[in-house]
C-alpha cells in the first residue's frame, strides 16, 4: 500500500521560512517522481516544484528563487524548503507521486506552466499539511 505522509506545515511570519517533508512508503525510491503542489481556499490545485526521472527539477515562476525541493533516498523522503513566505502563497500543500512516466512528464509540465491540477490527477497523494503566513 503506498502512503505519502506531508509534515511541517505551521505557522510562520511574512518573509519566515518553513520546511515541508513527505514521507513515501510502498514505493521504492526510483520507481517515482514526485511533486509539490498547494491549494488556497476556493481555488484550484496547483503546481509548485517537481523532481522527475534522473533529478530533472522543476519551479513554477511563483516560487523560483523561494522555494527549494529535494529528495533524500535513504528516507525515502522528500523536502520543499519554503523561504521568503509571502502572504498570497496558499495554505495547504500537498505532496504527489506518480510512477508512470508519461504522467511524470505531465507532472513537470504542470509546475512549470503553473497549471491546476485535480485531488485525482496523479496516482498518490498525501493528506497535505498547512500553512500559514502572517503579518
Amino acid at each position: 500500500q503506498v502512503q505519502l505522509a506531508e509534515r511541517g506545515g505551521g505557522s510562520v511570519q511574512s518573509g519566515g521560512s518553513l520546511k515541508l517533508s513527505c514521507v513515501v512508503s510502498g514505493l521504492p525510491f526510483g520507481d517515482y517522481c514526485l511533486g509539490w503542489f498547494r491549494q488556497a481556499p476556493g481555488k484550484e490545485r496547483e503546481g509548485v516544484a517537481s523532481f522527475v526521472g534522473g533529478g530533472t527539477i522543476s519551479y513554477a515562476d511563483s516560487v523560483k528563487g523561494r522555494f527549494t525541493i529535494s529528495r533524500d533516498p535513504a528516507k525515502n523522503t522528500a523536502y520543499l524548503e519554503m523561504n521568503n513566505l509571502k502572504l498570497e502563497d496558499p495554505d495547504m500543500y500537498y505532496c504527489a507521486a506518480e510512477s508512470r512516466f508519461p504522467e511524470c512528464i505531465r507532472m513537470q509540465t504542470t509546475v512549470i506552466v503553473g497549471a491546476s491540477a485535480s485531488a485525482t490527477e496523479f496516482q498518490f497523494w498525501g493528506q497535505g499539511t498547512q500553512v500559514t503566513v502572517s503579518s
